[in-house]
């Protein structure tokens, strides 16, 4: 059995990784199909049916502007799922590039790119994120990138490690005797094989984006309303937790499930990629 089908057999009988595959395909369509799924509009206010709790009318309750919950929670889920997927790729595509060449061609490119990414990595994500913002500006774009930035670390150290284990290697030797060039060493032979840890590693990360983008939210750093935003509505509705609890528990929920699906999913393909743990 090849060892791609030997990884997708393993994945596909782990149970975690099956539930969180399951929780992450049902938050993305939820978000994706949130304009013709959602039952109310989610900007429009209806002072009438402010407070309400949960009912068939409106399952997660209304907010005090008696604005749907449970719409407005899909709706959030574009902005959450949307804002982690950008920022994650873009830290990806820049943390990778620089890991790798750190790794594959070491020296001074090596010892330059690992210190910027200890610098980054001296200051907590989300407080390098609000660090940013505050000379960007908020915004869904500026969120965007200061949560890219914020990770781009990570994905260099990740990136690094692949490359000096495969760098190595006796099919790498192999190509470099037969005159191979380190540009088509780099991108044809050492980066499809280090692929396994960064896709894990873009798994959690887009747990962590969503978990960032939630605090920067509620601190009102990022989309600005009447946008929903997961973060945002646990805001508003933190003054009325006595009164009316659900219209923070709603988006709490939906980020404490949004978190373990991408979680669970990213556990399922570390035990199927990585070869140590079969």
């Amino acid at each position: 059995m090849s060892p791609a089908r030997r990884s997708l057999r393993l994945f596909v009988r782990s149970p975690g990784a099956m539930i969180g595959l399951v929780i992450v395909l049902a938050v993305a369509l939820g978000a994706i199909f949130a304009p013709w799924a959602a039952p109310y509009d989610p900007i429009r206010f209806n002072p009438v049916d402010r407070l309400q709790g949960p009912s068939f009318a409106h399952l997660l309750g209304t907010d005090l502007y008696g604005r749907d919950t449970f719409s407005r929670v899909m709706h959030g889920g574009r902005i959450s799922l949307s804002v982690a997927t950008l920022s994650v790729l873009f830290a990806l595509t820049i943390g990778a590039f620089f890991g790798a060449l750190a790794g594959f061609l070491g020296g001074v490119v090596d010892t330059v790119v690992m210190r910027a990414t200890d610098i980054l990595l001296a200051f907590p994500a989300v407080l390098l994120a609000i660090a940013l913002l505050a000379f960007l500006g908020g915004g869904f774009w500026n969120l965007t990138l200061a949560i890219a930035i914020a990770f781009t670390a990570p994905f260099a150290r990740v990136a690094r490690a692949s490359v000096l284990q495969l760098r190595g290697v006796m099919f790498v030797e192999a190509s470099t005797a037969l005159g191979a060039t380190p540009t088509r060493l780099l991108w044809r032979h050492v980066l499809p094989n280090a692929l396994a840890p960064l896709i894990v590693e873009i798994t959690l990360r887009l747990a962590y984006a969503i978990l960032a983008e939630a605090a920067l939210s509620f601190l009102g750093l990022g989309t600005p309303p009447p946008a929903p935003a997961w973060g945002q509505m646990i805001a508003d509705g933190r003054p009325l937790l006595e009164q009316a609890p659900w219209a923070s528990i709603g988006p709490g929920l939906a980020i404490m499930i949004a978190v373990l699906g991408f979680n669970l999913l990213g556990d399922g393909l570390r035990d199927a990629l990585d070869p140590r743990l079969r």
